[in-house]
């Protein structure tokens, strides 16, 4: 039986959360343990531990150690259905997400989504630059940066060789120097052994950011030490590096600087799927819609990498939760600090983000904390919060590994998941993608 047709109704409301992240299990957990019957709905069958996927593109990780089943997460709640589509549209009016598949009327509905990443209206940006907020992502950005290695090796035109083996990532927040510090060892390392005969001093990793240093949602001492530890390991950063316009092989900066290059990645903002990211009210709902939450792309409060990733995003989907138990039963909602977030009002959770091997920062409180400690606590604490214990203890073997011999063992070419899922004959019928049955029975 379909499951749209198992499903039953509680307290005659239809509960719907788009998108299985960290915020949107637990609001469907707490709505659930209300006795809620409710919806999760995603493009994926899996949940994605975002701040390790730098390290898939980095060929330190496989994509499944940070991958989970989510229908293994919910295994044991018994009123929370699962349903693989992705939403193309929402018709907040009628009340209505339009899918690939079914179209899913709600009465509560909660935006958990994944984020996007941000152009800034850059001309050329979203076409020619390479993102990395998915684990998809990662593994074409990890393809396309092995493949260029490749290439070089059969390049016959030496004079083609500098801008193939330039990788300019423009953003130095967090994902930008997580990267390019994990591609700087990984060439250094594995891929100085692998491909003795290239000319190494042609290879170059840039950063090109906006601002006048980097991480800077950070106090100016730790930016200014990851720019010295980055430059130390070999990175070329340029700071107050406006992008003006971006092709397939260049970067054009504001001040007239150009800069070839072949792989160009962009961290430089995330953004929302369905909403403006500023429009949200302090109980987490939308603007004249009361019964739509959002919380996609919060937690990664403008993008930043933090030590409370996690523990953001939970508060956030057992505050959502509690407002709309609330509202069912007919009291007014709570602001975010006054519902579930004490917590994070009363201290600071943190901030940090990894440099290189024995080198990070972190933000704690009144503590700006560089070196070995904040390298090892971010680590360590990424590590607590990453879904299923195999992975755990995977992931803890593979960086064991890597910090003793400093070997990548993930450096295949392997087809792109979207090659793959374009082989796979569409096999839904008309009948799959009726409405919802009024009631949702």
């Amino acid at each position: 039986m379909h499951i749209l047709e198992t499903m039953t109704v509680s307290q005659g409301s239809r509960f719907v959360i788009v998108g299985a992240g960290v915020g949107g299990l637990v609001a469907a957990r707490s709505l659930a343990s209300a006795g809620v019957e409710v919806l999760l709905v995603d493009r994926h069958n899996y949940h994605s531990f975002v701040p390790l996927i730098y390290q898939v593109a980095a060929a330190q990780l496989p994509p499944e150690l940070i991958a989970y089943p989510i229908r293994r997460i919910l295994r044991r709640q018994n009123n929370v259905h699962f349903l693989m589509t992705e939403v193309k549209q929402i018709d907040f009016t009628d009340r209505v997400l339009e899918t690939d598949g079914p179209t899913i009327p709600y009465d509560f509905l909660v935006l958990a989504t994944e984020s996007q990443s941000q152009f800034l209206g850059v001309p050329g940006a979203a076409e020619n630059t390479l993102p990395l907020t998915t684990i998809a992502e990662a593994l074409t950005l990890r393809n396309h940066f092995l493949h260029c290695f490749e290439r070089a090796v059969a390049f016959r035109d030496p004079a083609q060789l500098p801008q193939l083996l330039t990788f300019a990532i423009v953003g130095g927040g967090p994902a930008g120097v997580e990267l390019a510090g994990a591609w700087m060892e990984l060439i250094k390392g594995p891929l100085a052994k692998d491909y003795p005969h290239l000319d190494w001093q042609q290879v170059r990793v840039i950063i090109l950011q906006s601002a006048n240093r980097l991480l800077p949602h950070l106090p100016r001492r730790l930016g200014e030490y990851a720019q010295k530890q980055l430059r130390k390991l070999g990175v070329k950063v340029h700071l107050q590096a406006r992008v003006r316009e971006v092709t397939a092989d260049a970067v054009y900066l504001e001040d007239g600087t150009i800069i070839n290059a072949s792989t160009i990645v962009w961290t430089a903002g995330v953004e929302a799927h369905f909403r403006d990211p500023t429009a949200v009210e302090p109980t987490l709902q939308l603007p004249e819609h009361p019964e739509v939450y959002a919380i996609e792309d919060l937690s990664l409060l403008e993008g930043q990498a933090l030590i409370g990733v996690a523990p953001t995003a939970q508060q956030l989907g057992v505050a959502v939760a509690r407002n709309i138990l609330l509202q069912l039963k007919g009291e007014d909602p709570l602001p975010f600090q006054d519902c579930a977030a004490r917590t994070l009002r009363d201290r600071d959770i943190g901030r940090a983000a990894i440099i290189k091997r024995n080198a990070g920062v972190a933000k704690l409180g009144k503590l700006n904390l560089t070196g070995f400690l904040p390298w090892l606590l971010c680590l360590g604490v990424r590590w607590f919060y990453l879904p299923g214990f195999r992975n755990r203890l995977a992931v803890l073997y593979h960086w064991i590994c890597d910090y003793l011999w400093g070997d990548r063992p993930y450096r295949h070419i392997l087809p792109s998941p979207d090659a793959i899922a374009s082989e796979i004959p569409d096999i839904v019928t008309e009948s799959e993608k009726s409405s919802i049955p009024e009631g949702g029975k």
